[in-house]
């Protein structure tokens, strides 16, 4: 059985070189002879686009989509991925490669060329897959990657695109619906997992904020909306548009730790038990739920409320 520091640490991605190392072990546990280059490649260059070291582009300074975000569905997909594999339904090497790219690119729309440096990205909340899965295309042919990669690993990001409903995206078979619903489920769930997730919708509300998206009138407001959110996105995504495939995650905890529960949603059955106390308090008092991992003293109320033109 895990401890629960191990349990603990399933969501705490702050380090690449971890992150990298664990992932490496899991597609092991897929495939021994799986061959990391390409997709080492792509990790290596995504944290260059956050740190700000890749040529042409700003440091990516969104709070709330920031590498730790990147990492915690990174991780949670190639977890999941093995719990579909070792559940009777085989992953290839190239699909696993799609998987682990679509979600390392998913969020890169938020980089900024540096004559976009103005705001924090934030402003291209609404855009930022379609920015993402250019710059994924332009990428994969600048770097001589297999041109049959660019394809499914467009219909892949395209699950992560909240403006976009699952069944409008056009999926070439069945295959690639099914790795969709990997990434997408692993989109949700690595980052509602996530132990500060609540104190981390601070920064998703100055996100919003910047973006003007959604209408929300206090940081209050997305906290009380956010419990109906994930209880849409139970029934009508996890469930529904995916299929329940978050469920196969219990086979990789089963088979990896030992342990046969999906460890990832008692993380967020937590974190929405504790949001329905926080939600209670009137907006003078919630602060003082929020304790973990410092966040509260690094959050800026916004200057501009989001539902001001």
């Amino acid at each position: 059985m895990p401890t629960q520091a191990e349990i603990r640490q399933l969501t705490k991605n702050d380090n690449p070189d971890e992150v990298w190392a664990k992932a490496i072990d899991i597609v092991r546990h897929i495939n021994p002879a799986y061959e990391f280059t390409q997709v080492h490649t792509v990790f290596a260059d995504v944290l260059r686009l956050f740190s700000g070291e890749f040529p042409g582009y700003c440091a990516i300074k969104t709070p709330y989509h920031n590498l730790h975000h990147t990492l915690d569905v990174f991780l949670c997909a190639v977890r999941l991925s093995h719990g579909v594999h070792i559940s009777g339904n085989p992953l290839t090497d190239h699909e696993i490669t799609c998987i682990m790219l679509a979600t390392l690119f998913h969020d890169i729309g938020y980089a900024q060329l540096l004559e976009e440096d103005f705001g924090t990205g934030a402003q291209f909340t609404l855009t930022h897959v379609g920015r993402g899965i250019k710059f994924m295309q332009r990428y994969l042919q600048e770097h001589d990657f297999p041109p049959e990669l660019a394809s499914p690993v467009e219909c892949l990001m395209s699950s992560t695109n909240p403006g976009l409903a699952f069944e409008a995206i056009w999926f070439p078979d069945k295959r690639t619906r099914l790795l969709a619903q990997i990434v997408g489920s692993a989109d949700l769930v690595g980052q509602m997992a996530d132990r500060t997730y609540l104190e981390k919708l601070l920064f998703l509300y100055q996100e919003f904020s910047e973006a003007k998206f959604g209408n929300y009138a206090s940081m209050h407001e997305l906290l009380r909306h956010t419990k109906s959110f994930y209880e849409t996105a139970l029934e009508k995504k996890l469930d529904g548009n995916y299929d329940g495939i978050y469920k196969k995650l219990t086979f990789h905890f089963q088979n990896y730790m030992g342990v046969e529960n999906n460890l990832y949603m008692e993380s967020i059955e937590k974190n929405i038990d504790y949001l329905s106390k926080v939600i209670a308090l009137d907006e003078t008092e919630y602060f003082s739920m929020l304790k973990r991992g410092g966040i509260v003293g690094q959050y800026q109320t916004p200057v501009t409320s989001a539902n001001n033109s």
